[in-house]
Protein backbone atom coordinates (compact mmCIF):
# COMPACT_ATOMS: atom_id res chain seq x y z
CA UNK A 1 0.00 0.00 0.00
CA UNK A 2 2.57 2.35 0.62
CA UNK A 3 4.93 1.73 -2.43
CA UNK A 4 1.24 1.92 -4.26
CA UNK A 5 1.22 5.75 -2.74
CA UNK A 6 4.72 6.63 -3.33
CA UNK A 7 3.51 5.32 -7.09
CA UNK A 8 0.96 7.25 -7.25
CA UNK A 9 2.19 10.64 -5.80
CA UNK A 10 5.18 10.16 -7.73
CA UNK A 11 3.02 9.68 -10.95
CA UNK A 12 1.64 13.48 -10.49
CA UNK A 13 4.73 14.78 -9.07
CA UNK A 14 2.76 15.79 -5.86
CA UNK A 15 6.03 17.85 -4.97
CA UNK A 16 5.22 20.14 -7.36
CA UNK A 17 2.39 20.92 -5.64
CA UNK A 18 4.44 23.84 -4.39
CA UNK A 19 4.61 25.90 -7.35
CA UNK A 20 1.06 26.73 -7.23
CA UNK A 21 -0.49 26.43 -3.93
CA UNK A 22 1.36 28.73 -2.31
CA UNK A 23 0.29 31.72 -4.60
CA UNK A 24 -3.27 30.66 -4.19
CA UNK A 25 -3.09 31.29 -0.47
CA UNK A 26 -1.12 34.50 -1.76
CA UNK A 27 -4.48 35.54 -3.36
CA UNK A 28 -6.27 34.26 -0.17
CA UNK A 29 -4.49 36.31 1.96
CA UNK A 30 -4.47 39.33 -0.22
CA UNK A 31 -8.27 39.36 -0.39
CA UNK A 32 -8.96 39.05 3.31
CA UNK A 33 -9.51 42.28 4.38
CA UNK A 34 -10.10 41.92 8.33
CA UNK A 35 -6.59 39.78 9.06
CA UNK A 36 -6.37 36.29 7.66
CA UNK A 37 -8.90 34.49 6.26
CA UNK A 38 -10.93 31.83 7.70
CA UNK A 39 -9.07 28.43 9.05
CA UNK A 40 -11.89 26.46 7.13
CA UNK A 41 -11.43 28.94 4.00
CA UNK A 42 -7.70 27.95 3.58
CA UNK A 43 -8.46 24.09 4.20
CA UNK A 44 -11.08 23.78 1.27
CA UNK A 45 -8.73 25.78 -0.61
CA UNK A 46 -6.51 23.39 -0.27
CA UNK A 47 -8.44 20.30 -0.27
CA UNK A 48 -9.29 22.37 -3.78
CA UNK A 49 -5.75 22.60 -5.54
CA UNK A 50 -4.76 19.16 -4.49
CA UNK A 51 -7.95 18.02 -6.35
CA UNK A 52 -7.53 20.15 -9.27
CA UNK A 53 -4.19 19.71 -9.83
CA UNK A 54 -3.83 16.24 -9.16
CA UNK A 55 -6.71 15.53 -11.53
CA UNK A 56 -4.42 17.86 -14.40
CA UNK A 57 -1.43 16.07 -13.84
CA UNK A 58 -3.27 12.79 -14.42
CA UNK A 59 -4.83 13.91 -17.75
CA UNK A 60 -1.76 14.97 -18.61
CA UNK A 61 0.16 11.78 -18.01
CA UNK A 62 -2.82 9.64 -20.00
CA UNK A 63 -2.70 12.04 -23.32
CA UNK A 64 1.04 12.13 -23.42
CA UNK A 65 1.66 8.00 -22.41
CA UNK A 66 2.73 7.82 -25.85
CA UNK A 67 5.05 10.46 -26.22
CA UNK A 68 6.61 9.49 -22.78
CA UNK A 69 7.28 6.60 -23.34
CA UNK A 70 9.40 7.43 -27.10
CA UNK A 71 11.43 10.15 -24.93
CA UNK A 72 14.35 8.65 -23.32
CA UNK A 73 13.83 11.38 -20.50
CA UNK A 74 10.23 10.10 -19.35
CA UNK A 75 9.92 6.34 -20.60
CA UNK A 76 10.72 5.96 -17.11
CA UNK A 77 7.55 7.42 -16.05
CA UNK A 78 4.85 5.03 -14.11
CA UNK A 79 2.61 4.61 -17.02
CA UNK A 80 5.03 4.11 -19.62
CA UNK A 81 6.58 1.77 -17.31
CA UNK A 82 3.19 -0.14 -16.44
CA UNK A 83 3.86 0.76 -12.66
CA UNK A 84 0.58 2.26 -13.16
CA UNK A 85 -2.02 1.00 -15.73
CA UNK A 86 -3.99 3.13 -17.73
CA UNK A 87 -7.56 2.17 -16.24
CA UNK A 88 -5.90 3.04 -12.55
CA UNK A 89 -4.57 6.50 -14.01
CA UNK A 90 -8.40 7.32 -15.67
CA UNK A 91 -10.14 6.00 -12.22
CA UNK A 92 -7.26 8.54 -10.12
CA UNK A 93 -8.49 11.40 -12.40
CA UNK A 94 -11.84 10.89 -11.85
CA UNK A 95 -11.23 10.66 -7.81
CA UNK A 96 -9.09 14.04 -8.14
CA UNK A 97 -11.83 15.60 -10.18
CA UNK A 98 -14.69 14.65 -7.70
CA UNK A 99 -12.49 15.97 -4.87
CA UNK A 100 -11.89 19.28 -7.01
CA UNK A 101 -15.74 19.71 -7.26
CA UNK A 102 -16.81 18.64 -3.72
CA UNK A 103 -14.01 21.22 -1.91
CA UNK A 104 -15.48 23.77 -4.71
CA UNK A 105 -18.98 23.29 -3.03
CA UNK A 106 -17.69 24.05 0.05
CA UNK A 107 -16.76 27.83 -1.13
CA UNK A 108 -18.60 30.36 -2.67
CA UNK A 109 -20.85 29.14 -5.25
CA UNK A 110 -18.75 31.69 -8.33
CA UNK A 111 -16.13 28.43 -7.40
CA UNK A 112 -18.09 25.60 -8.94
CA UNK A 113 -19.13 28.11 -11.79
CA UNK A 114 -16.09 28.52 -12.90
CA UNK A 115 -14.70 25.38 -12.21
CA UNK A 116 -15.12 23.42 -15.78
CA UNK A 117 -13.16 26.21 -17.45
CA UNK A 118 -10.29 25.18 -14.79
CA UNK A 119 -11.26 21.90 -15.89
CA UNK A 120 -11.47 22.04 -19.64
CA UNK A 121 -8.62 24.53 -19.30
CA UNK A 122 -6.37 21.34 -17.67
CA UNK A 123 -7.51 18.76 -19.89
CA UNK A 124 -6.40 20.97 -23.29
CA UNK A 125 -3.44 21.75 -21.83
CA UNK A 126 -1.18 18.41 -23.06
CA UNK A 127 -2.44 18.50 -26.93
CA UNK A 128 -1.08 22.52 -27.09
CA UNK A 129 2.28 21.10 -27.49
CA UNK A 130 0.68 19.28 -30.56
CA UNK A 131 0.37 22.45 -32.30
CA UNK A 132 1.19 25.85 -30.59
CA UNK A 133 4.71 26.64 -29.17
CA UNK A 134 2.55 28.75 -26.79
CA UNK A 135 2.17 26.09 -24.92
CA UNK A 136 4.37 27.35 -21.93
CA UNK A 137 2.07 30.15 -21.80
CA UNK A 138 -1.31 27.94 -21.29
CA UNK A 139 0.22 26.37 -18.87
CA UNK A 140 1.64 29.48 -16.83
CA UNK A 141 -1.69 31.06 -17.03
CA UNK A 142 -3.34 27.38 -15.60
CA UNK A 143 -1.36 27.99 -12.84
CA UNK A 144 -1.73 31.86 -12.38
CA UNK A 145 -5.02 31.11 -12.28
CA UNK A 146 -4.60 29.91 -8.92
CA UNK A 147 -4.13 33.62 -7.61
CA UNK A 148 -7.47 34.60 -8.74
CA UNK A 149 -8.56 31.16 -7.10
CA UNK A 150 -8.04 31.65 -4.18
CA UNK A 151 -9.45 35.24 -4.19
CA UNK A 152 -12.55 34.27 -5.40
CA UNK A 153 -12.31 31.47 -2.72
CA UNK A 154 -12.33 34.57 -0.04
CA UNK A 155 -14.46 37.26 -1.57
CA UNK A 156 -17.02 35.69 -3.83
CA UNK A 157 -16.15 37.87 -6.37
CA UNK A 158 -13.70 38.67 -8.75
CA UNK A 159 -13.65 42.70 -7.42
CA UNK A 160 -10.23 43.78 -7.88
CA UNK A 161 -7.17 44.10 -9.96
CA UNK A 162 -4.90 42.53 -7.75
CA UNK A 163 -5.18 39.44 -8.35
CA UNK A 164 -4.81 39.24 -12.32
CA UNK A 165 -1.82 41.48 -11.48
CA UNK A 166 -0.34 39.02 -9.20
CA UNK A 167 -1.84 36.01 -11.76
CA UNK A 168 0.35 37.71 -14.58
CA UNK A 169 3.17 37.73 -12.48
CA UNK A 170 3.09 34.29 -11.84
CA UNK A 171 2.26 33.01 -15.37
CA UNK A 172 5.28 34.62 -16.82
CA UNK A 173 7.40 33.38 -14.25
CA UNK A 174 6.02 29.48 -14.46
CA UNK A 175 6.27 29.95 -18.91
CA UNK A 176 9.73 31.41 -18.25
CA UNK A 177 10.74 28.15 -16.10
CA UNK A 178 8.71 26.00 -18.68
CA UNK A 179 11.18 27.23 -20.82
CA UNK A 180 14.09 26.20 -19.23
CA UNK A 181 13.05 23.07 -18.61
CA UNK A 182 11.68 22.23 -22.35
CA UNK A 183 15.03 22.57 -23.50
CA UNK A 184 16.29 19.32 -21.96
CA UNK A 185 13.95 17.65 -25.15
CA UNK A 186 14.84 20.19 -27.68
CA UNK A 187 16.22 17.09 -30.25
CA UNK A 188 13.21 15.08 -29.26
CA UNK A 189 11.06 17.90 -29.76
CA UNK A 190 12.11 19.22 -33.26
CA UNK A 191 12.37 15.05 -34.53
CA UNK A 192 8.89 14.11 -32.98
CA UNK A 193 6.84 17.93 -34.43
CA UNK A 194 6.37 18.72 -30.92
CA UNK A 195 5.94 22.39 -30.19
CA UNK A 196 7.95 24.46 -28.08
CA UNK A 197 9.48 27.54 -27.76
CA UNK A 198 13.34 26.03 -28.09
CA UNK A 199 12.10 23.76 -31.03
CA UNK A 200 10.92 26.89 -32.67
CA UNK A 201 13.28 29.02 -31.82
CA UNK A 202 16.75 27.45 -30.80
CA UNK A 203 17.72 27.07 -27.22
CA UNK A 204 19.68 30.22 -27.28
CA UNK A 205 16.39 31.99 -28.14
CA UNK A 206 14.45 30.19 -25.63
CA UNK A 207 16.44 30.95 -23.03
CA UNK A 208 16.22 34.74 -23.67
CA UNK A 209 12.50 34.88 -23.76
CA UNK A 210 13.03 33.09 -20.45
CA UNK A 211 14.68 35.76 -19.48
CA UNK A 212 12.03 38.16 -21.17
CA UNK A 213 9.30 36.51 -19.12
CA UNK A 214 10.93 36.36 -15.70
CA UNK A 215 11.85 40.62 -16.32
CA UNK A 216 7.66 41.08 -16.99
CA UNK A 217 7.11 38.96 -13.67
CA UNK A 218 9.15 41.36 -12.01
CA UNK A 219 7.45 44.17 -13.39
CA UNK A 220 3.98 43.12 -12.68
CA UNK A 221 5.15 42.77 -8.88
CA UNK A 222 6.04 46.00 -8.59
CA UNK A 223 3.47 46.93 -10.34
CA UNK A 224 0.96 45.11 -7.46
CA UNK A 225 3.20 46.65 -4.66
CA UNK A 226 2.53 49.86 -5.69
CA UNK A 227 -1.11 49.22 -6.86
CA UNK A 228 -1.76 47.80 -3.18
CA UNK A 229 0.47 50.17 -1.51
CA UNK A 230 1.63 47.25 0.44
CA UNK A 231 4.77 47.64 3.16
CA UNK A 232 8.73 47.74 3.24
CA UNK A 233 7.99 43.97 3.83
CA UNK A 234 6.26 43.52 0.43
CA UNK A 235 9.53 45.00 -1.35
CA UNK A 236 11.89 42.87 0.33
CA UNK A 237 10.02 39.91 -1.24
CA UNK A 238 10.54 41.48 -4.80
CA UNK A 239 14.00 41.63 -4.24
CA UNK A 240 14.43 38.09 -3.00
CA UNK A 241 12.35 36.65 -5.93
CA UNK A 242 14.51 38.84 -8.43
CA UNK A 243 17.98 37.50 -6.88
CA UNK A 244 16.20 33.98 -6.83
CA UNK A 245 15.60 34.31 -11.08
CA UNK A 246 18.47 35.85 -11.29
CA UNK A 247 20.01 32.99 -10.20
CA UNK A 248 17.52 30.92 -11.54
CA UNK A 249 18.55 32.51 -15.34
CA UNK A 250 22.76 32.25 -14.95
CA UNK A 251 22.52 28.32 -13.95
CA UNK A 252 21.56 27.33 -17.39
CA UNK A 253 23.45 28.01 -20.51
CA UNK A 254 23.24 27.14 -24.16
CA UNK A 255 25.96 24.50 -24.01
CA UNK A 256 25.21 23.51 -20.35
CA UNK A 257 21.74 22.52 -19.36
CA UNK A 258 23.32 19.88 -16.80
CA UNK A 259 21.76 21.83 -13.93
CA UNK A 260 18.48 22.68 -15.36
CA UNK A 261 16.53 20.35 -12.61
CA UNK A 262 18.19 22.84 -9.91
CA UNK A 263 17.10 25.89 -11.89
CA UNK A 264 13.70 24.13 -12.64
CA UNK A 265 12.70 22.42 -8.87
CA UNK A 266 14.75 24.04 -5.85
CA UNK A 267 15.40 27.68 -7.49
CA UNK A 268 11.55 27.80 -8.22
CA UNK A 269 10.37 25.97 -4.90
CA UNK A 270 12.09 28.69 -2.92
CA UNK A 271 10.58 31.57 -5.02
CA UNK A 272 6.70 30.00 -4.41
CA UNK A 273 7.35 29.38 -0.73
CA UNK A 274 9.56 32.42 0.11
CA UNK A 275 6.70 34.66 -1.42
CA UNK A 276 4.25 33.02 0.41
CA UNK A 277 6.16 33.80 3.80
CA UNK A 278 6.99 37.22 3.24
CA UNK A 279 2.62 37.41 2.20
CA UNK A 280 2.14 36.12 5.58
CA UNK A 281 4.64 38.46 7.10
CA UNK A 282 2.98 41.53 5.12
CA UNK A 283 -0.61 40.59 6.15
CA UNK A 284 0.94 39.88 10.46
CA UNK A 285 2.46 43.53 10.20
CA UNK A 286 -0.42 45.59 8.47
CA UNK A 287 -3.09 43.04 10.54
Amino acid sequence: MKKKLTNFLNFIKFEHTVFALPFALSGALLASENGFPKLSTIFWIILAMAGGRSFAMSINRIIDKDIDLKNPRTKIRELPQGIITNPQAILFSIIALVLFIYAALQLPRICLYLLPIAAIWFYIYPYTKRFTALSHIWLGVALGASVLAGWIAVTGEINSVIPFVLGLAVAFWVAGFDVIYACQDYSFDKENKLHSIPSKLGIKNALTISRIFHVLTIFFLILLGYISQLTFIYWVSVVFVFLMLLYEQSLVKENDLSKVNLAFFTVNGWVSIGFFIFIVLEKAISW
